[in-house]
């Protein structure tokens, strides 16, 4: 099902909702350094974790990698065109 809701996003919409998702269990890891028996805060770390997790999956699988870590056979950045072959601004 989230592979299907991300299908459904554009690029830059699934982009923003991966760094929503890390920002908030950045924040709930930081709040759980200071707070560590709130089970109720560990549960939605442990749910933001997982989402994210599901996320950048889905959305290395369609666009390719994020970062250096993801696996891949080749680079796709390299099929779509530089900045300055796009026209207009960068």
């Amino acid at each position: 099902m989230m592979e299907e809701y991300c299908n459904e996003r554009t690029r830059g919409e699934l982009l923003d909702e991966i760094r929503a998702t890390n920002f908030s269990l950045i924040e709930l890891g930081l709040y759980l350094d200071i707070n560590p028996d709130d089970k109720k805060a560990l549960c939605l770390c442990n749910e933001c974790a997982k989402k994210l997790r599901t996320l950048t999956d889905n959305y290395q699988k369609i666009y390719g990698p994020l970062t250096i870590e993801f696996p891949c056979n080749k680079w796709r950045w390299l099929e779509e065109p530089w900045p300055w072959e796009k026209g207009g601004s960068f």
